[in-house]
C-alpha cells in the first residue's frame, strides 16, 4: 500500500438503463378486405394518446404492403405485392383497402429476354366508385413454334397498334368499382384478354399488369369500408307518430249578425 492513500471502494456511477420505449407501445390487429382468404394481415404498433393526437389519428392512412401468396395462402402468385391503407380504426382493428398493386422486381428481370420486342402501355382510368387509378402493362412478343430466325422483333406499326388494343382494353375492363377491379387483378383476367386480342397483331407472351397505384380516392363513409369487411349495417328509418288532428269546421268561429 502506498503512502497517503485509503481504503475506501468507491461505488462507480452507472448509467441510467433506458426503458424499452415498445412496452409503451398499443398493438392493433391489421385487417384486409374479405375477397381475400386471409383477412389478418399482421400487427402493427403505435404510441399512446397523448401530446394532442390520439393513436386511431396516427394510425389514420398508415401503408401496408403484403404478397398476393401470404393473403390467398397460393406461393405461385407471391411475385404480387398488394398494398393496403387503413381507412377507419374500430377497438384494436384497424380495417383497411386496396391501394396499390406492383409486380416483385426479381418477378420484372426473369420476364425480360433478348431478341423480343418489350412492348408497355399506361393508362389513367376512373372507376365507378370514383376511385383514379393509373394502370401498368407489360408484354413481350413471342416466337412461332416452327420459327428457325433467331429474333423476334415487332414493327414499330405493330408496336403502336398492340399499345392501342392494350390501353382499350384497360379502360373497358375498369368500367367497375374498385372491389370488382382488385378481383380482376387476383384472377389475371385483363392480361388474358390482351393474349387474345393482340394475338391478330402479333403473338405475344408473358403479359401482366405490371403495377396499378391509387391517384385520388374519394370521400368514403365508414358504412363502405364495413361492407368490404363483411359487416353488415342496417340504419333503421325514423318514423313519427301519427298526430290525429280535429278539423276545424268551417264558420265556427264567425259571429251571427243580428
Amino acid at each position: 500500500m502506498t503512502i497517503g492513500k485509503s481504503n475506501r471502494q468507491f461505488r462507480k456511477k452507472g448509467r441510467k438503463q433506458k426503458a424499452d420505449p415498445f412496452l409503451k407501445k398499443v398493438w392493433y390487429d391489421v385487417k384486409a378486405p374479405n375477397i381475400f382468404r386471409e383477412t389478418q394481415i399482421g400487427k402493427t404498433c403505435v404510441n399512446p394518446t397523448g401530446g394532442g393526437k390520439t393513436s386511431e389519428q396516427q394510425l389514420d392512412k398508415r401503408m401496408f404492403e403484403v404478397s398476393l401468396g401470404d393473403l390467398n395462402k397460393d406461393e405461385r402468385k407471391s411475385y404480387m405485392q398488394f398494398k393496403f391503407r387503413v381507412e377507419h380504426v374500430s377497438g384494436t382493428n384497424c380495417f383497411t383497402n386496396f391501394y396499390g398493386m406492383r409486380l416483385t422486381n426479381d418477378k420484372v428481370q426473369s420476364l425480360v429476354v433478348k431478341y423480343h420486342t418489350l412492348i408497355e402501355a399506361v393508362v389513367n382510368v376512373k372507376t365507378t366508385d370514383g376511385y383514379t387509378v393509373r394502370i401498368f402493362c407489360i408484354g413481350f412478343t413471342k416466337k412461332d413454334r416452327n420459327q428457325v430466325k433467331k429474333t423476334c422483333y415487332a414493327q414499330s406499326s405493330q408496336v403502336r397498334e398492340i399499345r392501342r388494343r392494350m390501353v382499350n382494353i384497360m379502360i373497358k375492363e375498369s368500367n367497375c368499382t374498385l372491389k370488382e377491379l382488385t378481383l380482376k387483378l387476383i384472377s389475371e383476367s385483363v392480361p388474358k384478354e390482351i393474349t387474345k386480342q393482340c394475338q391478330s397483331v402479333f403473338p405475344l407472351q408473358n403479359v401482366y399488369l405490371r403495377k396499378m397505384k391509387v391517384l385520388k380516392t374519394p370521400k368514403v363513409d365508414v358504412d363502405t369500408i364495413l361492407k368490404l369487411h363483411g359487416f353488415e349495417t342496417k340504419k333503421k328509418k325514423e318514423t313519427g307518430k301519427k298526430v290525429n288532428r280535429k278539423k276545424k269546421k268551417k264558420g265556427g268561429n264567425r259571429k251571427k249578425k243580428n
